[in-house]
């Protein structure tokens, strides 16, 4: 029996005026920004993507000087209960285990959090498991992961409304404490399910096509995981050929720390912070972000293009070009860190560049 269409989510009031404070940018800062960019001692946009990441910040932060201060990377936790459906190579148990090496300083984004001179912030949004006083965990825990979304929501309106005030209330903690720059990462065995089972909802496309290894599936194994999304999908919103509301999407189907990301990139937003995004499922979360509160997009940096086959087609969407493209699909927030020694790099040629007047330099003649 098919599953009637949830009506849209009823978002808290924290929510409602986190974005109701976001606006777009003022064009005439990209302008001049651009005009100053052009003015430096170079061909015309010779700079390629540093450019474009100058001007977006400049626009963004709406700085006559721009500067980059108080980097940090926060890596959202949660367990998903479509794992027991066995979508995954892995166990549910290396969520914990792993948010415990995060601790310890021993997984790739603690090396590139310290090669980059960064903060990290580790956040239990939705662990299934106890850490007993894990010293340096941030505990935001709403619940010990979601619910098997493959036979009911992942979260109900309280939950969801809950992990995105964990979102909102640390990227507000971050303005407080001057920070312009932060990267969003994850940890969640299941997540690449859930992520996918998002973008096939928002995008309308085939989940076969969206459908990738995750954590390490081999061929047969993905084809199962496709069922079971798209099992999942027909049984929250049915054969409707109308798009579903995107929180509705993200209760249904996201992850605790999905929507905690959706939060953060929400409340960066509202205290225009730069967010740097990692991969798919950080993206899946900024997605949702960009479909309820349009104007977020343009604070947001995408640091890299993940292998997963749905992050393109998320970042489409979105209209964000991503800074590189590595191959990668770890999480964590590695690609997002990655892209902060480029971002630096793009403002301190904005700052400290010499323009053609200032050196003596003759400019292109025209045509």
């Amino acid at each position: 029996m098919e599953a009637e269409l949830k009506p849209a989510v009823e978002l808290s009031a924290a929510v409602e005026r986190t974005i109701a404070e976001i606006r777009g940018i003022d064009e005439r800062y990209r302008e001049k920004a651009q005009r100053h960019l052009d003015s430096l001692t170079k061909p015309l946009g010779s700079l390629g993507q540093l450019e474009a990441v100058a001007a977006q910040y400049v626009a963004w932060r709406e700085e006559e000087v721009p500067k980059v201060t108080g980097k940090a990377v926060f890596v959202f936790a949660g367990d998903h209960g479509i794992t027991d459906e066995g979508v995954s190579a892995y166990p549910r148990e290396v969520t914990p285990q792993m948010v415990r090496n995060f601790l310890n300083g021993g997984a790739a984004i603690n090396v590139l959090a310290r090669h980059t001179n960064s903060d990290i912030v580790v956040v239990d949004v939705g662990v299934d498991a106890d850490f007993d006083g894990a010293p340096g965990l941030l505990r935001r825990k709403v619940r010990r992961g979601t619910r098997n979304f493959a036979r009911e929501a992942a979260m109900t309106d309280a939950e969801l409304n809950a992990a995105l005030e964990v979102g909102i209330e640390l990227a507000t903690e971050a303005a407080a404490q001057g920070r312009s720059l932060i990267a969003l990462g994850e940890m969640g065995i299941g997540n690449t399910s859930a992520a996918t089972a998002i973008t096939a909802a928002l995008s309308g496309k085939p989940v076969s096509a969206l459908t990738g290894r995750g954590t390490g599936l081999d061929a047969p194994r993905c084809v199962r995981k496709a069922q079971i999304i798209d099992n999942a999908l027909h049984l929250h919103f049915g054969d409707s050929t109308s798009r579903p509301d995107p929180l509705d999407v993200l209760r249904c189907v996201g992850g605790l720390e999905i929507a905690a990301i959706t939060g953060a990139v929400l409340g960066a937003a509202a205290k225009r912070i730069a967010v740097v995004i990692d991969g798919f499922i950080c993206t899946a979360g900024a997605a949702i972000a960009c479909a309820i509160a349009p104007d977020a997009r343009f604070g947001i940096i995408a640091g890299h293009l993940s292998q997963e086959p749905g992050h393109r087609v998320l970042l489409e969407a979105m209209g964000v070009k991503p800074v590189l493209q590595l191959d990668m699909r770890l999480g964590e927030g590695t690609g997002a860190v990655l892209t902060f020694p480029l971002i630096e790099s793009a403002i301190r040629i904005y700052n400290e560049m010499a323009t053609f007047d200032s050196a003596g330099v003759s400019e292109a003649s025209e045509a």
